[in-house]
């Protein structure tokens, strides 16, 4: 398609600035652009949150109309004025790290989690990479962001009659999404060429504002390309190898390709996981080009300055590709160079760092970003120890904790996951712009009572219990409600009800069937009368993922038995919409997957802004973060144990966590005053506030 193709709908010349608004994805944290949005079409707003959508969708009658209001001109000017302000404010980088990071980083990942209106996520690591982002912009930080815009992105989801998973797999119009053709001085639409066996394949270039960021996105549906290359970039995370180097490839060698055809020179390179490791062969080859050297004295030169973040805790997890399949599709590539396809792989060969023997090497692509890097980090402290075990195998002889894996915990991007009533709370004790710089390890709520507090979570609560109702409706509840028609369309949801919520890739280690480990003591707390609990639940097993189906199915069985109907719940198509309302709402958030499975597990660092309380495994940030003030720890002070697939640990472990609701968590929730306030609870709300905020 041509690039006249996504030239922008024509608008009456006073709201040009629509464009720049609706381009800056922005607005999917700064919320004060919402009622714009929403007075342009309210309906499509409300179900999309998708400003690109809207503005592409409205009426040019309704824009007319609009532009003769008064009421929506004042919004309209004080949204460009603001967005004005945000672009030209001085920063926490300018301020005070101006020009320490040269020209910039940049950053690679397979997917990008941003927006539930920009579908090229699949889970936790591409939420970290939006939350990476909209940080690096709030901070100032020069960060310019790589992936692949892809044309179907991850699976959508429903649940069949039985409990089935079924996977669906829409089209990502780009026109409709908030992204725009990247063009060069000329406005030509960008494109790189990737050399293939027998063909190049040409690579379209886009460009998703995220505030002072650029993500930068590539795609392979262009027209001239063969068949099967126009669907390279289709689906996220394809169970195909050859299809899965092909996106490898496409994302390294086309990203940095695309860096260095832009002009840009960033100063350090950090790859979110093994799948981009190629960018840092082609980042050697260029800086080989620049100083005309050798590929020995390029990867010297460019390593120092490359950082390899790994997510993973399992080596099953690493990305492995065949030599044959590697020598095929990178001799195009190589052809040329000092660099052949064998020596490529002894850079990132298993056989090479073991001394195991094999007919045909496998390349690594962990172990070639380790290799191409002069840090590597895992994203917790526990994670660290996973890491050196993990490549312990690649550096024989060497003592353990000698292996140069360090560690960087994760942490979240707070203002994408606070709820109105937290964020006026927040804005009170902190003040306008906290997030916007370096914070204190504490901020106290000196001056926010009791009441306020418990009126906050109560408001929050309320919105999530109306939001589920909503959800559960559009689920067809009245089509399959097995017994009750009012439960199974959230009906008897209770907005004073405990609600403890779970939410997540339906997976065996992550065990989000630890409650049903014990089904009649689970019966008992559900059935209570005095103090009664809520269940809802969210999450997507992988389509190739049949254990992580089956406790779909599970779940699902039990929520429609006659004594659990309407207490439990289920949400289908888990995105980050539907986490931004559980994580606002809920009581109590469960984490509970195999120690030390959790590289990080940063979705329970989302409640804290919220007044949530964790219910954990003593695993990933919540082992750093926990103490007996801030919430509740499954095996506290676990030590580090060797990787393993066992499930020794997980009676003990239901046992434990059911010990902590019946005991403490069910219990403290309920001890009310005569004032009706809970107040040790409010006490755990304060300290986890405090304490783990600003820090995570």
């Amino acid at each position: 398609m041509t690039l006249a193709a996504y030239t922008p709908r024509s608008l009456p010349e006073f709201l040009n600035g629509l464009f720049r608004l609706a381009l800056d994805l922005r607005w999917t944290w700064h919320h004060g652009s919402d009622e714009l949005w929403r007075a342009l079409d309210e309906e499509t707003w409300d179900s999309t949150h998708n400003a690109w959508l809207v503005l592409n969708s409205v009426s040019g009658e309704r824009l007319e109309e609009l532009e003769q209001d008064p009421l929506f001109q004042q919004r309209y000017l004080e949204q460009l004025a603001a967005h004005h302000k945000f672009v030209n404010a001085n920063t926490w980088y300018s301020e005070d790290c101006a020009g320490d990071l040269g020209q910039g980083i940049a950053y690679f990942c397979m997917e990008y989690g941003i927006s539930e209106s920009l579908p090229l996520y699949s889970g936790g690591l591409g939420v970290l990479a939006g939350d990476y982002l909209k940080a690096a912009s709030d901070l100032g930080l020069p960060v310019t962001a790589v992936g692949l815009l892809f044309q179907q992105g991850y699976f959508r989801q429903a649940i069949s009659t039985d409990g089935e998973q079924m996977e669906f797999y829409p089209y990502n119009d780009p026109t409709m999404l908030p992204v725009s053709p990247l063009r060069d001085e000329d406005d030509q639409w960008v494109r790189v060429v990737v050399p293939f066996p027998g063909r190049n394949v040409r690579l379209r270039a886009w460009k998703a504002q995220v505030g002072r960021c650029e993500l930068l996105l590539l795609d392979s549906n262009d027209p001239r390309n063969e068949p099967g290359d126009r669907g390279i970039t289709s689906e996220l995370y394809t169970g195909d190898p050859e299809k899965r180097l092909q996106q490898e490839m496409v994302l390294g060698i086309g990203g940095w390709r695309l860096l260095r055809q832009l002009g840009r020179q960033p100063g350090l390179c950090h790859l979110n996981e093994g799948h981009c490791a190629l960018a840092l062969i082609e980042r050697a080859f260029g800086w080989q080009e620049d100083h005309q050297s050798d590929f020995q004295t390029a990867r010297t030169a460019t390593r120092a300055t490359n950082l390899f973040t790994t997510h993973t805790s399992v080596a099953a997890g690493f990305d492995h590709f065949s030599g044959s399949l590697l020598r095929l599709y990178l001799a195009p590539w190589l052809e040329g160079r000092d660099l052949n396809a064998d020596q490529l792989l002894e850079l990132g060969s298993e056989r090479a760092m073991t001394g195991a023997d094999s007919a045909d090497q496998r390349l690594n692509m962990a172990l070639l970003a380790l290799n191409m890097s002069g840090r590597i980090n895992g994203v917790s402290r526990i994670h660290q120890k996973v890491s050196q075990t993990l490549f312990q195998p690649f550096f024989r002889r060497w003592p353990i904790e000698d292996i140069p894996a360090d560690f960087v915990t994760n942490g979240v991007h707070t203002p994408s996951w606070d709820s109105p009533e937290s964020d006026a709370i927040w804005t009170r004790a902190c003040g306008q712009d906290r997030w916007c710089r370096p914070l204190p390890m504490s901020c106290p709520m000196t001056a926010i009572t009791d009441e306020e507090l418990w009126e906050m979570r109560r408001l929050q609560r309320n919105r999530l219990i109306g939001y589920l109702r909503r959800r559960l409706s559009s689920q067809h509840c009245e089509q399959n409600p097995a017994n009750n028609h009012a439960a199974a369309c959230g009906l008897l949801l209770d907005h004073e009800t405990l609600t403890l919520g779970f939410a997540r890739r339906f997976t065996e280690y992550k065990r989000p069937d630890l409650l049903l480990k014990d089904q009649e003591r689970l019966l008992r707390l559900l059935a209570s009368r005095d103090r009664p609990l809520q269940i809802v639940l969210a999450g997507k097993a992988h389509p190739y993922d049949h254990r992580g189906k089956e406790i779909i199915r599970r779940w699902k069985a039990f929520s429609r038995r006659p004594d659990v109907e309407g207490k439990v719940v289920f949400i289908e198509d888990y995105d980050l919409g539907v986490a931004n309302q559980l994580i606002q709402g809920v009581d109590v958030w469960l984490n509970c997957p195999r120690h030390p499975w959790e590289a990080c597990g940063t979705s329970g660092m989302k409640v804290l802004v919220n007044g949530g309380l964790n219910l954990s495994q003593y695993d990933g940030w919540w082992a750093e973060a926990w103490n007996a003030d801030v919430g509740w720890a499954i095996r506290p002070g676990a030590t580090f144990e060797e990787l393993r697939s066992t499930s020794e640990h997980d009676l003990s472990d239901a046992r434990e966590l059911f010990d902590l609701l019946e005991h403490e968590v069910i219990p403290g929730f309920y001890d009310v005053d005569e004032q009706g306030l809970p107040r040790k609870w409010l006490q755990q709300i304060r300290a986890s506030m405090d304490q783990l905020t600003a820090a995570y």
